[in-house]
């Protein structure tokens, strides 16, 4: 686990009990999901922003579900995630103002490369869980009200294994509650399947026995958006800094880094703020 993960555990854990004495020297508070963290992509995209405004954004990677929570509970002044029916209906509710398209990138189903569930020979995605869901290996979920699982149920249910709101049934089925990381690392041990954004899986790729399967189905896409926070539910946030930071990745210096983002080579997440001409 690196230092910095470990650091953003810690952050999540006292936030909860600690808010404003542990951002009392921070001027802008950023919830988000663990795969633009995790990824190491805002590693390269805050520091610039933090530099030109003497700035420090503390940041708590979390799944989007917990991710929004701080939001409407005012805990945060920004949140960065990747679920556009839960950012809808955030904003929706008031919680949030200011959404912008950031970038996307696309899920994909990993599991051992010899692929006993026959994914690999599946026309579709609605077939691909199909298939899943006889059960000849484990399929690890994780569980956690994240992007990727809100994701993963809406698969689930387009695919006709389940109903509204309903999980699959059976020992096949593994609820994690973890992150994506760990998630990975529970399927390779297992030698079964998840559903993981692309961006991750490269990032953790090389840390597991773990193959893509079933790839590029419309239904896989992964967009990202960014929010500020209501100032009218919550007076205290910082709106005017959020939006520049806002601003700021949905701007040319910000799409420009995400476009140029490489991991082992590969690009993680494609820009959608600014369109190439």
């Amino acid at each position: 686990m690196s230092q910095r993960f470990t650091a953003i555990v810690f952050v999540t854990l006292v936030l909860f009990s600690f808010p404003t004495t542990l951002f009392a020297d921070l001027c802008l508070k950023m919830s988000t999901t663990t795969s633009t963290d995790n990824s190491g992509l805002l590693s390269v995209l805050l520091p610039p922003f933090e530099e030109a405004n003497g700035c420090k954004v503390g940041v708590i990677a979390v799944g989007t579900g917990k991710a929004l929570k701080l939001g409407e509970n005012g805990d945060v002044d920004l949140v960065f995630v990747h679920s556009r029916p839960a950012e809808d209906n955030f904003v929706a509710g008031g919680f949030g103002v200011y959404r912008q398209d950031v970038m996307h990138n696309d899920f994909v189903l990993v599991g051992p490369a010899e692929d006993p569930a026959g994914l690999g020979g599946a026309g579709d995605a609605n077939g691909a869980f199909t298939l899943l869901a006889k059960g000849a290996a484990r399929f690890v979920s994780r569980g956690d009200d994240s992007g990727t699982n809100k994701k993963e149920l809406a698969l689930w249910k387009a695919a006709g294994v389940v109903s509204d709101g309903e999980r699959p049934d059976g020992e096949w089925y593994v609820e994690s509650g973890q992150g994506m990381g760990q998630v990975l690392a529970i399927a390779d041990e297992m030698r079964g399947y998840t559903l993981s954004d692309r961006g991750t899986f490269i990032a953790y790729g090389d840390k597991v026995e773990l193959s893509v399967v079933f790839e590029g189905d419309p239904a896989l896409f992964n967009p990202y958006g960014i929010i500020a926070v209501n100032p009218e539910k919550h007076p205290h946030v910082n709106n005017e800094m959020a939006k520049r930071l806002i601003d700021y990745i949905t701007g040319p210096q910000g799409q420009k880094l995400i476009g140029e983002y490489r991991v082992k080579g590969r690009l993680l997440f494609y820009p959608d703020a600014i369109k190439p001409e």
